[in-house]
């Protein structure tokens, strides 16, 4: 029996409830043993590690709802002609690492990385935080996941590791896909039904694939207890995404009211991604990403906080999620400071676990601070209620711990 206990702790343990000064949280093993909000842990048996909380907060481990680990460069359009599989794969497994340390104790890939990238974290060959993995995405001819450039007449791109996904066209090619990504034990299915900012041959609002063949991809999710994702970003996207029984709207940049209401009376979620906008606006050209996907990306960094706004005042339930490539996913951190504009902080703390788990359909195990949950635990120097970019220096983060063991501890 391993014991850790957390002490002195001004403690946000992300369930909705006020914050709590001088609180101990008592770890055995991999689970949260205990939670008192005054006074200390009393005579505990066997060896204890105790850990002194004292000007710091202590609340559950961050997750990420739309990371893509195998986006191991900035400019994924290309990044499958110039490198081979196995330097996507060990680059993935540093990409992971690094979301570790910036405090992510569980993520949701959200297309690319397969379940064996899954089995080595969980395996702890690397550290990394627990990972669900989409497989393939899928998406039609001529779609955001077609990497194509305009001028190539070549088959649709395919590879075994990277950002590579299924082209379906038709309910039936959309229905094998997703039985493929099942058979290959994915988390959940990730479509596209909306164009997209990086890909090469399609504009950013415009529709992608019918209700039915969505609706295709839902029923063979929801068959065997999984459910779909999909990338959308106008308001006719998101309401045909919806309209198929897509349970996961991701970015949603350019919704209006009427996207805003059908998520909320669908009890779907919305994850934003407001970080990768910025970070790709700023810096995409000096990483050879071209002028047209750029310009994509400008028009929906313009309207990322319209959007939110729009979800926030409709009631929707708003998960937290940051889409980074490459060397950008040092910023990740950053998309809570974008969202503050429109949600208060704790909301903000809130989409990152609580709301993130419930999507995830791991609330009983993760994203707060409560008896007989996973010890996913990090402690941030600070109050982030009143610094939301606390986060955004590492050295900040005193202590990660995943499942109980400790991967980061400061002095």
């Amino acid at each position: 029996m391993s014991l850790t206990v957390f002490t002195n702790a001004f403690l946000i343990d992300c369930t909705g409830a006020d914050p709590v000064e001088g609180a101990t949280v008592i770890v055995e093993d991999d689970r949260i043993k205990d939670v008192r909000a005054k006074g200390g842990s009393g005579a505990l048996p066997g060896p204890v590690t105790t850990i002194d909380c004292a000007g710091a907060t202590l609340m559950p481990g961050l997750t990420d709802a739309h990371v893509h680990i195998c986006a191991v460069t900035e400019n994924i359009t290309d990044q499958h002609r110039f490198y081979p599989p196995s330097y996507i794969a060990a680059r993935a497994m540093q990409r992971a690492h690094e979301c570790l340390m910036q405090g992510f104790t569980t993520v949701r890939d959200a297309g690319g990385a397969d379940y064996g990238f899954r089995m080595v974290l969980d395996e702890g060959h690397f550290p990394g935080p627990r990972l669900l993995v989409s497989g393939r995405y899928i998406s039609q001819t001529g779609g955001h996941g077609d990497k194509r450039r305009r001028s190539e007449w070549t088959d649709p791109i395919d590879g075994c590791v990277g950002m590579i996904g299924f082209i379906a066209d038709g309910p039936d090619e959309v229905r094998r896909a997703a039985r493929e990504n099942i058979r290959r034990d994915v988390d959940q299915i990730k479509i596209m039904a909306s164009g997209g900012a990086m890909s090469p041959s399609d504009e950013l609002d415009t529709t992608q694939f019918t209700v039915a063949e969505m609706r295709a991809a839902v029923e063979e999710a929801q068959a065997v207890g999984k459910y779909v994702l999909s990338h959308a970003y106008s308001d006719s996207a998101v309401r045909r995404a919806i309209e198929a029984g897509v349970r996961s709207i991701e970015h949603g940049n350019l919704i209006r009211e009427a996207a805003a209401k059908a998520i909320k009376d669908a009890d779907a979620f919305l994850v934003p991604t407001m970080v990768t906008y910025e970070a790709i606006y700023r810096e995409g050209k000096r990483y050879g990403i071209g002028d047209h996907q750029v310009a994509k990306i400008d028009m929906a960094r313009q309207q990322s906080v319209q959007g939110l706004t729009y979800a926030y005042k409709a009631g929707c339930k708003i998960g937290s999620g940051s889409d980074l490539l490459g060397d950008m996913m040092t910023q990740r951190a950053v998309e809570f400071e974008l969202k503050g504009q429109v949600m208060k902080p704790m909301e903000v703390l809130l989409s990152a676990t609580k709301v993130n788990a419930e999507l995830f359909r791991m609330h009983d195990r993760i994203g707060s601070v409560e008896p007989n949950k996973l010890a996913d635990l990090i402690v941030v120097q600070g109050n982030p209620l009143k610094n939301l970019r606390v986060f955004q220096v590492q050295d900040n983060l005193r202590v990660i711990m995943k499942g109980g063991r400790l991967y980061k501890r400061m002095a």
